[in-house]
């Protein structure tokens, strides 16, 4: 999951109305949705760009996250002049392109995109978690925690799960191996690099 968010130049009026938004992953996901809508109504564009489970699978998780945040640059309206992109560079795109090492804490736009894509994530695994019931979708959003684990083991995955990620794939073989990080990602596979 990506999105791309345009933003007026910045000012002192932007950076005022927008002065809570920060890197998605220092907010909770009721400030990510509250945030969001906010967001949307101060851009002058907003795109979110998704990767299936079948193309991280096909492609890999890097290849599969660019995917996700071209389709999400080609989606604003209207194009914009360049990018700042948090890491990565998008080969295929011809736009000119900054990618800033920690860019969801250095710029205003990045962090933006990032609380728009996590809290389209955010909405989707609770739809998922309805459609999926069993795995904690809806409160995990994915991640490793132990009802999502135990889930794999009562249930084995589904098709939300990444073939490709070593836990489920070991979960299929019968040689689940679990991340041994607190709060490792289990199943990221609608989870990517948000920007």
């Amino acid at each position: 999951m990506a999105a791309a968010v345009g933003l007026p130049l910045e000012s002192r009026q932007l950076r005022r109305l927008l002065r809570g938004v920060r890197d998605s992953k220092q907010m909770a996901p009721q400030q990510r949705l509250a945030w969001e809508p906010r967001i949307r109504q101060v851009a002058w564009g907003c795109a979110v760009g998704e990767a299936s489970v079948e193309e991280i699978d096909a492609l890999g998780i890097v290849p599969a996250t660019r995917l996700a945040m071209l389709r999400a640059a080609m989606g604003l309206q209207p194009s914009p002049d360049g990018l700042l992109i948090d890491y990565l560079r998008l080969p295929d795109l011809q736009l000119q392109q900054v990618a800033l090492k920690f860019g969801d804490q250095r710029s205003l736009s990045i962090a933006a995109a990032s609380v728009v894509a996590k809290a389209h994530r955010d909405r989707l695994m609770v739809e998922l978690g309805r459609n999926h019931p069993g795995y904690g979708l809806a409160d995990n959003k994915g991640y490793g925690t132990a009802a999502h684990r135990a889930g794999l083991v009562q249930q084995g995955p589904c098709e939300i799960h990444r073939r490709s990620f070593a836990p489920i794939a070991g979960c299929l073989q019968g040689t689940a191996s679990w991340p041994a990080a607190r709060g490792a990602k289990l199943d990221n596979s609608l989870m990517t690099k948000v920007t």
